[in-house]
């Protein structure tokens, strides 16, 4: 009997999850990304790029397509498509799991202004000219534009575009993971003494993190959005071991 697993993705920690299961031999494994990255990495298993129009899209492709479990395995900010995963779930009666990293923790050393999104992290900044690092998807980029004393240094995977309407930005491109000390460089190199992130956890970007730490560099912080509860691990083997649970264990393909 083969299973048929969807994985809602967009992490790196997705990818290798649908590695690590497409070795079962009684599983069909797609991930579905969001397409908000122009050039996605490359992937294990089939992908589907694109939304599926809301849960209730989502609750007539799991039909269709005679989906057994549902993997959300989504960026801890993707509140929107988490919640229409876990409605559609519910809808068909479909098995849902979820990947959830925890995040980061303040430590010693650390200048971290908490704050509850986006705006509020503008906000933040006030109206004295900073230098400010913005560790955000090219999508929330914009609304710095309100604030506009500043200069800014924007970081993303695609090109901003169009580019913020402001006097003083610099653009680079750039695809993760950032070593620390590389970071460091970064934010000596640009004079920066404000990061604005969001507190995705996992190690692939926490050297901003430390990096600020490091150079007393304040971090606002966007804390993240609430969830839905569903059954989750926080690490990819913890997931894969979820899933043996749920569909038994069997042997790996080649064996």
């Amino acid at each position: 009997m083969t299973h048929h697993i969807l994985i809602l993705g967009g992490t790196s920690e997705a990818r290798q999850l649908a590695g690590r299961l497409a070795a079962r031999s009684d599983v069909a494994v797609r991930l579905s990304l969001a397409g908000r990255t122009e050039n996605p990495a490359a992937q294990p298993v089939p992908t589907r790029i694109g939304g599926f129009g809301g849960a209730e899209g989502l609750a007539r492709y799991l039909h269709e397509q005679h989906v057994d479990l549902l993997i959300d395995a989504t960026h801890p900010y993707a509140a929107r498509i988490s919640a229409n995963a876990a409605k559609a779930a519910e809808r068909t009666g479909t098995t849902m799991l979820a990947l959830r990293r925890p995040g980061w923790e303040p430590v010693e050393g650390d200048r971290w202004t908490m704050v509850d999104t986006v705006a509020d992290a503008v906000a933040a900044l006030g109206a004295k000219p900073r230098r400010v690092f913005l560790a955000l998807g090219r999508q929330e980029v914009a609304a710095f534009e309100s604030c506009r004393p500043h200069h800014y240094l924007i970081r993303s995977v695609d090109p901003v575009e169009p580019p913020l309407n402001v006097p003083d930005a610099t653009y680079i491109l750039a695809r993760g993971p950032f070593a620390e000390a590389d970071e460091r460089t970064l934010l000596l190199t640009h004079g920066i003494d404000a990061v604005v992130s969001k507190n995705s956890g996992g190690a692939a970007t926490y050297g901003k993190i430390a990096a600020a730490r490091s150079l007393g560099v304040e971090v606002v912080m966007i804390r993240r959005p609430a969830l839905p509860q569903v059954p989750c691990g926080e690490t990819v083997e913890e997931l894969v071991r979820m899933v043996d649970h749920h569909l038994g264990p069997v042997a790996e393909r080649g064996v």
